[in-house]
Parts: structure tokens; C-alpha cells; sequence
């Protein structure tokens, strides 16, 4: 797998294959945009690599701000697509995350913990899985102004992209190799998305009784 994005890396269409998974992954959160990101990331990071093993380096890499500014947009363009489409959706749209287990379960699990958590949730829930077509279809469903979703969508995309992009960028620079790079980001993404999950499932505190 590693080898085939690797590959793809080389290539400047890797700008539009991270663009159209980081949109899609808000309706299909099976899509691995996080992996894509962090793989482009080492890419751009090995050409500086440190270590005792030469680096083969292709002749094309992706430009590192360039794939931070277009892994952030195409994160909250997603956010945006799901929010209109559940304003608009209605019951056709409450048929269709029937039919996904996976969207159900999600809903069941964070929606009661997102509703209490409010804005900061929506950037953690950007780390879990599912989480993102959670916030972005809830926030829609129960009609939430723009202004009140968009600038945590940004923040949430910012966080999401910078971290993608710090792990392969970094991990490649500190292990020397791409392939360990990747391979150990990537985890460190599971990782993340595994503590928003208890965050995010975390019970609320309970409430004193007034006196």
C-alpha cells in the first residue's frame, strides 16, 4: 500500500487525489485522506531526511504548504457540502444514515456528547472516526446558522490538516526513512483519532444539587 501511494506521491495529481478524499471522507469516512496527507507529508519531508541510509528521493515532491493549505479547504468544503445537504435533506437524508451502520452507531454514540460539548467538540470529533459526518450532518439537521458551525469547521480543518502534515513531515525528518515515517504517523493518526473517541464518550460531570 505504502509503495503504491509512495508512488502516487511523485505525481502533482496528488494535490487532487488528497482534495476529492478529504471532501468525500465527510460521506464515506472509510476513504483514508489522513493516511494520503501524511504520506505526501513524508514525500516532502525526504529530500531532507537524516540518517545513515541514503534516501531515494523522487524528482517531484509535494510542496509541503501547498499540501497543508488544500488538506485544510478541502476539510472544511466537506464540512460545508454535509451541513447544506442535511439542511436540505430531510427525511430522504435521515433514510440514507439509516442504511449505514456505521453513521448510525456514530450518531448514537456522539451525538448526545456533542450536542453537550458544543464548538470545541467539533474539533475533536474532526480526529474520530465518523466523527466529522457526525458534526457536519447534526449541525445541519438541526438547523445551526453558518456562523455558528464555519468557524469551527475551519479550526477543526486547520487542526486535522496541521497534524496530518507534522506527523509525515516530521516523523519522516526524524526516522530518515519515508516508509517509517508513514508507517509511525499513521499510528500516531489512529492514535489521536482513539483519544477523541474517549473524549468525546467521556460521561459529562455530574451537577450538585442546588442547596
Amino acid at each position: 500500500m505504502f509503495e503504491t501511494l509512495g508512488s502516487l506521491t511523485a505525481s502533482p495529481w496528488i494535490y487532487v487525489v488528497v482534495a476529492v478524499s478529504v471532501v468525500l471522507d465527510v460521506f464515506l469516512p472509510v476513504l483514508p485522506s489522513g493516511v494520503l496527507v501524511i504520506t505526501a507529508a513524508a514525500a516532502a519531508a525526504a529530500a531532507g531526511a537524516a540518517g545513515p541510509v541514503p534516501v531515494a528521493v523522487p524528482a517531484q515532491v509535494p510542496d509541503i504548504l501547498a499540501l497543508l493549505v488544500i488538506a485544510t479547504t478541502s476539510s472544511v468544503l466537506g464540512d460545508m457540502a454535509a451541513f447544506r445537504l442535511a439542511r436540505r435533506g430531510g427525511a430522504r437524508l435521515d433514510r440514507a444514515i439509516a442504511r449505514s451502520r456505521r453513521l448510525t452507531r456514530a450518531h448514537e454514540r456522539l451525538g448526545t456528547a456533542l450536542a453537550r460539548g458544543g464548538g470545541a467538540l467539533v474539533v475533536i470529533a474532526r480526529f474520530a472516526p465518523a466523527g466529522r459526518s457526525v458534526v457536519s450532518l447534526g449541525a445541519g439537521k438541526t438547523h445551526r446558522k453558518v456562523t455558528e458551525f464555519l468557524p469551527w469547521s475551519v479550526l477543526a480543518g486547520m487542526a486535522w490538516a496541521g497534524y496530518s502534515v507534522a506527523l509525515g513531515y516530521f516523523g519522516t525528518q526524524w526516522l530518515g526513512a519515508p516508509w517509517l515515517g508513514t508507517a509511525v504517523s499513521v499510528m500516531a493518526l489512529f492514535a489521536a483519532g482513539a483519544l477523541a473517541v474517549f473524549v468525546i464518550r467521556r460521561p459529562a460531570p455530574a451537577t450538585a444539587p442546588a442547596a
